[in-house]
């Protein structure tokens, strides 16, 4: 059977090229054959799944060419105790790893080549990208209406072979926090791992220390020369780059990389066109690409978030037991994001350990009282309000962050700084930097003139008024 297997396999070779049936099918194993079907043994689903999608038919023409007996071709999972006993290299150690060690394989390998290219270099300074979650992967994230599309993007990304046309570049994911962007772009990292190109997953922390900390040495050439020869870039959380230098620095390597063809994935709390600490030329760079959206989780795939954290919790605690009206009240009483959820099992997991009462409705709706009340008051954001104020007005919100002198943009700007500081809690000289980059004194002036003319002007105070509960209405 062993070289009955040689031989179908030089035929799917054959047929798709080196370069994918060693990406797809060097970790395939013929597990045996009987009552008309073929066995095979992966070690992940993620790679079950793709292999069942895209190539169960050159498998099965390719074992019919001398056994058109076997009919059916069956794909299982190996269990993680005999993946990981596979391992013979770093590389196949990351072909073979269960999706609990991927991360750490992806990090080991990736670290290790940037090591190299830095002695190459010698330069002396080690490139590391941030630690990924092993529990973040394609296998963990849920799937709903909400978060299809950026799902399926992500893992047409992921599964991208060496050489193949970049099709989503740059991919920019968005969302509010907790519904799941920082899970799907580790999700890419790790997959990535099994499929033998050079990525990092970075946050925007990590990218801002590693650059600070390479001017501090002396050794930035190197450090953007490490970033430009990997073939996948990802980077977390871009809306916290600040600085003049850094934002910069970010839009040469995003430059240097999309005129390369090489991919990259951003995520951001917003989108694109948002991002105020980014220059223009960046904005427009990230908005070339495909920016999706991960929307609000609705009640069903709430319920299958605490389904899955509740099991999570049941292997640590076995007699944890949840009733399905339970769940189903949590499920409509929070509907917030996955942390919230989250925090809500380890909430009635307390209360069931430390009191060893029956876990009943009543009881959890005390349990999670605290989450149930962050829905309230609703959080304003400064873009939110720019954009019913521009649009209230007639105006850009390009206009209302320009320089332009105007009556006809001065007032709504100054009405919008109003209203950007008696709604969010943030300070003046944030608010400057959010209008285009104005010092705090101009806010200042702009808050206390708007306040002067709504003490005297009714038409004025009745607009600030209608403004205010558009903003923070339910």
């Amino acid at each position: 059977m062993e070289d009955w297997w040689k031989r179908v396999c030089e035929r799917l070779r054959a047929e798709l090229g080196d370069a994918k049936f060693n990406s797809w099918f060097g970790r395939v194993e013929l597990e045996s054959v009987h009552g008309g079907g073929v066995y095979l043994s992966v070690p992940t689903t993620f790679l079950k799944s793709w292999i069942q999608r895209h190539f169960q038919e050159n498998i099965r023409s390719s074992i019919a060419a001398d056994r058109p007996d076997l009919v059916e071709v069956i794909i299982r999972i190996r269990s993680s105790m005999r993946a990981a006993q596979t391992s013979e290299s770093d590389d196949r150690s990351a072909a073979k790893a269960p999706p609990a060690r991927i991360a750490e394989v992806a990090n080991s390998n990736l670290n290790t080549r940037m090591n190299r290219k830095s002695e190459d270099n010698g330069e002396g300074q080690r490139f590391i990208g941030s630690p990924l979650d092993s529990r973040m992967t394609f296998d963990t994230f849920l799937v709903g209406p909400s978060n299809q599309m950026s799902h399926k993007a992500a893992m047409r990304v992921a599964a991208a072979l060496p050489g193949d046309a970049v099709e989503f570049n740059p991919l920019y994911i968005h969302a509010n926090v907790g519904l799941g962007k920082t899970h799907l772009v580790q999700a890419i990292a790790q997959s990535v791992a099994v499929t033998g190109r050079n990525a990092v997953y970075l946050t925007a922390e990590r990218f801002m220390y590693g650059f600070a900390s390479s001017l501090k040495n002396q050794t930035t050439l190197a450090f953007k020369e490490q970033i430009r020869a990997i073939d996948l870039l990802i980077v977390d959380d871009v809306q916290f780059l600040n600085g003049k230098v850094i934002p910069n620095e970010f839009g040469h390597v995003l430059n240097s990389m999309l005129d390369s063809g090489r991919q990259v994935v951003v995520a951001a709390d917003r989108q694109p066109s948002d991002l105020d600490n980014l220059d223009e030329r960046v904005r427009s760079r990230l908005m070339g690409g495909v920016s999706l959206e991960l929307g609000s989780l609705d009640v069903a795939l709430r319920r299958s978030i605490l389904a899955s954290r509740i099991a999570v919790a049941q292997q640590r605690q076995p007699g944890f037991e949840v009733s399905a009206d339970v769940v189903d009240h949590v499920a409509h009483a929070i509907d917030s994001n996955g942390r919230d959820l989250e925090g809500a099992v380890n909430r009635l997991l307390a209360r069931v350990t430390l009191s060893g009462a029956p876990l009943t409705v009543e009881i959890a709706e005390q349990a999670i009282r605290d989450l149930v009340r962050t829905r309230d008051p609703k959080k304003v954001k400064i873009e939110d309000i720019q954009k019913l104020v521009a649009n209230h007005y007639n105006v850009s919100r390009a206009d209302l962050l320009s320089s332009r002198r105007t009556a006809t943009v001065v007032r709504p700007r100054q009405i919008a700084m109003f209203l950007s500081k008696i709604l969010t809690p943030r300070s003046l000289p944030e608010i400057g930097r959010r209008f285009g980059g104005r010092d705090h004194t101009t806010v200042l002036h702009a808050v206390r003139k708007i306040e002067g003319l709504s003490a005297n002007d009714r038409g004025l105070a009745q607009d600030i008024d209608y403004l205010k509960r558009l903003l923070t209405e339910i």
